[in-house]
């Protein structure tokens, strides 16, 4: 009950109180309402374009996600963290550092927002090109690729400033943020492309507005609160030791992030040599898994969240006990939202397209894949585990080895030695997932982690953390 008063309350949560699984369930559910507004955003503008445009337009727009995706990972696993180690100076009561920390973060992305829409209106022609997409529809991809990007910075900045917020446990107001710009993105959908017929640029206009309302709000958050993280517009710069550690957690995270973007978009460009057809059903699949695995990726963010402030605290054994019983949670989440999927998956599609052969393949895509949805979730919630606790290179080079490497050289192989079908394609989701489940394990298994002694524990970036928790009596710490 201490715990929900807290939240009613509205003030940030600490993690290193109270019972495990219930802090993380509370701290979980607002992320994951805030992730089921955040997908209305790629929803709104494929279903209203597929409904007021057409399937091609639809397709466009899917085909520009993966491309986005892979453009911004870098900077949202940046942004991931910077949230650990605020998280653990935050645990560590260190409020000096904890400041740098923000005022860095809030700088560096600033910067790399500019850098990433320039580099994406740039490279937009050249990539979608590379990824096979169909002459129909690439005028479209470009025209909603370069929109989205004019103002990718709304984005990179609300990721930033709601990864802030949620490192000190204020999971509630990035969720508000994101309620008020998702019904402005879809009124705004149905204004400029269903009223006033602009087509798939006006989806990209909308969804910029709504970009800006929500990182014009988070900032107003951080910028008029009383605590202890507020932002101060004369305290923004680099400080040096805290973005090295900035840096130490997230560019492991971003580069996975990215390049498992990377093998999206490659699966993507096998996919489209397929036809149309195969690119608008995997394009409405999308959006429907989209919603089934958004518990894994809000479970791990809260439970980098969680284990960041209790390896903060030094409180170890409580850092594993809700770790596991985080884990076990989404597993079961995710993969019971799998099974309605399967069973309703039909009348799902319809909101994105009437066209029958594109609900079938998008059907026959659910049966491949849903079935082993826990896979995924765990293999998500177990690299949240691990980076919150130091180990960021360790779920980057799981993933990139399992989810990349096999499936950029599998599938080709695949599709020319054993059977030449859209289906080869898909069944390399749950083989991957399969992979790293494994090799994850492994790792938990065998490593220090496990142990009930942490004071021998060899973590990727022991030094940072140390430094984080107090143990090491240096001033700034060298990674």
């Amino acid at each position: 009950m201490e715990n929900v008063k807290q939240l009613k309350k509205n003030k940030n949560v600490d993690m290193t109180t109270g019972k495990p699984l219930v802090q993380i369930i509370l701290f979980t559910l607002p992320l994951l309402l805030g992730n089921v507004f955040q997908q209305l955003y790629n929803i709104c503008d494929s279903a209203v374009v597929g409904k007021f445009v057409g399937d091609d337009a639809m397709a466009a727009v899917s085909s520009s996600g993966s491309l986005i995706n892979l453009l911004i990972g870098l900077v949202q696993g940046i942004s991931v963290g910077a949230g650990i180690v605020v998280a653990q100076y935050f645990g560590a009561k260190q409020k000096e550092k904890m400041s740098n920390t923000i005022h860095t973060q809030v700088l560096f992305s600033f910067v790399l927002g500019l850098i990433l829409s320039i580099i994406g209106y740039i490279l937009a022609p050249t990539l979608l090109k590379l990824m096979n997409t169909d002459e129909d529809i690439l005028p479209n991809s470009i025209a909603y690729f370069h929109t989205y990007f004019i103002g990718v910075i709304f984005t990179v900045m609300y990721n930033t400033g709601s990864a802030i917020l949620r490192a000190v446990g204020d999971s509630r107001h990035p969720l508000y943020y994101l309620i008020v710009a998702s019904i402005i993105n879809i009124l705004l959908d149905f204004l400029f492309v269903g009223a006033f017929k602009w087509g798939i640029v006006g989806a990209g206009i909308a969804t910029i507005c709504a970009q800006f309302i929500s990182s014009l709000l988070t900032f107003l958050q951080l910028i008029l609160t009383k605590e202890e993280y507020k932002v101060s517009l004369k305290k923004i710069r680099f400080h040096k030791n805290e973005l090295i550690k900035i840096l130490a957690y997230g560019i492991p995270t971003g580069l996975q992030n990215s390049i498992i973007s990377f093998s999206n978009v490659f699966i993507l460009s096998n996919v489209n040599s397929f036809g149309k057809l195969a690119t608008t059903s995997y394009g409405a699949y999308s959006k429907v898994e989209g919603f089934a695995t958004m518990p894994s990726g809000s479970f791990s963010m809260a439970l980098s969240t969680y284990v960041g402030q209790n390896f903060g605290a030094k409180k170890y054994d409580r850092a594993r006990k809700g770790a596991y019983q985080g884990l076990l949670t989404s597993c079961l989440v995710t993969e019971f939202l799998g099974i309605l999927i399967i069973l309703f998956g039909k009348y799902i599609l319809r909101i994105f397209t009437d066209t029958d052969e594109v609900i079938a393949q998008s059907m026959l895509q659910i049966q491949t894949i849903t079935p082993l949805y826990f896979l995924l979730a765990y293999s998500h919630s177990m690299s949240g585990i691990l980076r919150g606790a130091g180990y960021s290179k360790t779920p980057m080079a799981v993933m990139i080895i399992c989810w990349v490497f096999v499936r950029i050289f599998g599938i080709p192989i695949a599709l020319n030695t054993i059977w030449n079908n859209v289906r080869t394609i898909f069944w390399f989701y749950p083989f991957t997932w399969s992979l790293s489940f494994v090799v994850l394990t492994l790792i938990a298994y065998f490593s220090h982690w496990s142990n009930k002694k942490i004071d021998n524990v060899r973590i990727a970036d022991k030094a940072i953390v140390s430094e984080i928790s107090g143990s090491y009596k240096k001033e700034e710490t060298k990674i």
